[in-house]
């Protein structure tokens, strides 16, 4: 029997078949054994592993916990030794409670020991002042009821007249409350300007080289004495006082002029009736240019502008003018300047307190010419040129004899009071000053127990240091009262004067 071709192929792929399935299988059996070994040696490697871990945390277990161990027993130690010390300092504060209460027991016994002392000595001291007493009324003729009663109506007339004193002082209160802020504006403005102090000048005295030059001066029959008085109209005094000629004027400017014409012509050597003439023409020019100046310097200092020619002339004449031996040209700019500080303080019109404070007193260039206060005089002067009448109003009424009803006019006032009555400013006004003041400590210093006394404030107050030992704090009362009563009756002064009677006691101890 014939098989045919393609059975053998079938036959062939078949056995392919059977041997692939068996190699497969066998090798997958080797796949799977190996696997297993593999899995059985991985196995065995992380339990190696794990117990060698194991191993190591368990070492570390036991030194954390050795270490834990060590601090307990460290910090129990520690905090015993701190409760051993705590148990110290309380025995040692309850033995010092006990040795103080100790010694409080102590004082307390020896304080009623003292007690009792002290109650013996004050019945003792009652029945020596009641012995006192009875030997007082015996020798008085009068009970202790009736010297009681003396006492109490003395005592009740001069709470009466405190009393009026004292309801004197609280209406004087409201007035000084409106007052303290002028005080305040008139303390700053016056530290804001130091004025210089007064430069005396009363005669104009001239030198001459010797005495033949007086015969000089005379001339022959008198000519060039009469020539000289004559064009200057200034009395020329020739006396016994040896090298020196005084010229006599009320006028200041004309004394000026005849003052310089005269040491020009002592100088020049040719004199003669033309030559005085020449020389009093020269100086008349020249004092005239110094006048125009010194105005014009003066309005300038105290910032006032748009001055007319004519008021600067006159202005300038007060360089040559004194008033209790102050510089009345001086005492304008200072005034000017015064005034403007108080009226920028208190809101007013400072160009025209300004303005009023320079002319104030310009009335006193011309007021040998004519009659009448300067004041009123000035007035109607500045009222010629000037457009404000608040500023001639103010120059008016600065010396009260215009009745003054304007802020300026105060202003002006004030100012005018401040540059005059300041220390060294008028010599007259320095004497009176000093005076008082001295009068002032000579009143404290008469009463027994006072140690010293200081015026101050100008004379506004007087404090006094009074003997602590001669002198109690009811006393120091008294003495004040008395001090008062003495310088109202002594003393003539404007406003009031604070009479501050200071009584210290120190005690100074040592603890040790």
């Amino acid at each position: 029997m014939i098989v045919p071709s393609w059975s053998w192929l079938v036959i062939g792929l078949a056995a392919g078949l059977v041997i692939g399935i068996g190699i497969a299988f066998v090798v997958r059996q080797w796949i799977a054994s190996r696997q297993v070994q593999m899995a059985s040696e991985e196995a065995k490697r992380l339990i190696a592993e794990a117990q060698e871990k194991q191993k190591a945390i368990l070492l570390e277990a036991k030194e954390a916990a050795v270490n834990m161990k060590a601090e307990a027993e460290a910090s129990y130690r520690e905090n015993r030794s701190e409760l051993q010390r705590l148990e110290r300092r309380l025995s040692q504060k309850e033995e010092n409670l006990e040795r103080r209460e100790e010694s409080f027991q102590r004082r307390e016994q020896l304080l009623s020991g003292k007690e009792r002392e002290v109650e013996k000595a004050r019945n003792r001291v009652e029945e020596l002042r009641q012995k006192q007493q009875q030997q007082l009324e015996q020798i008085a003729g009068l009970s202790s009821a009736e010297a009681r009663d003396l006492l109490l109506q003395k005592v009740e007339a001069e709470i009466k007249e405190e009393a009026a004193r004292r309801v004197r002082a609280m209406e004087l209160a409201v007035k000084e409350e409106s007052e303290k802020k002028a005080r305040d504006i008139l303390s700053q403005t016056i530290q804001r300007l130091a004025g210089d102090v007064v430069a005396e000048s009363t005669v104009s005295v001239v030198s001459l080289p010797g005495d033949e030059m007086k015969g000089r001066l005379i001339g022959r029959e008198g000519r060039n004495i009469r020539a000289l008085e004559h064009a200057t109209g200034v009395d020329l005094i020739i006396d016994d006082t040896p090298g020196t000629v005084t010229l006599s004027c009320f006028d200041p400017v004309r004394r000026e002029i005849a003052r310089i014409a005269l040491e020009r012509l002592i100088l020049d050597g040719r004199i003669h009736p033309a030559r005085i003439e020449e020389m009093v023409q020269r100086a008349r020019d020249e004092v005239e240019t110094t006048i125009r100046v010194e105005g014009e310097q003066a309005a300038n200092r105290a910032g006032v502008q748009g001055l007319p020619p004519e008021l600067i002339r006159t202005l300038g004449r007060l360089k040559y003018r004194f008033s209790y031996g102050q510089n009345v040209l001086m005492h304008s700019v200072e005034v000017s300047l015064l005034a403007g500080m108080m009226a920028a303080e208190i809101g007013a019109n400072v160009d025209q307190a300004k303005r009023a404070g320079l002319l104030h007193d310009i009335g006193k260039a011309v007021d040998f010419e004519t009659e009448g206060p300067h004041a009123q005089i000035g007035a109607d002067i500045v009222k010629q040129w000037e457009k404000s009448p608040e500023v001639i109003r103010a120059i008016a009424s600065h010396h009260g004899e215009v009745e003054m009803n304007t802020a300026l006019g105060f202003l002006v006032a004030a100012a005018d009071a401040i540059s005059a009555s300041r220390p060294g400013a008028r010599r007259e006004s320095l004497e009176q000053y000093l005076k008082h003041l001295e009068a002032l400590e000579n009143i404290a210093n008469s009463f027994s127990g006072v140690e010293k006394s200081y015026a101050i404030q100008a004379g506004r107050e007087i404090r006094i240091l009074v003997k602590p030992e001669e002198i109690d704090d009811l006393g120091a009362m008294r003495l004040a009262r008395d001090i008062v009563k003495k310088v109202e009756e002594t003393l003539n002064y404007p406003g009031q004067i604070k009479v501050t009677v200071v009584r210290e006691t120190r005690a100074v101890d040592y603890a040790k």
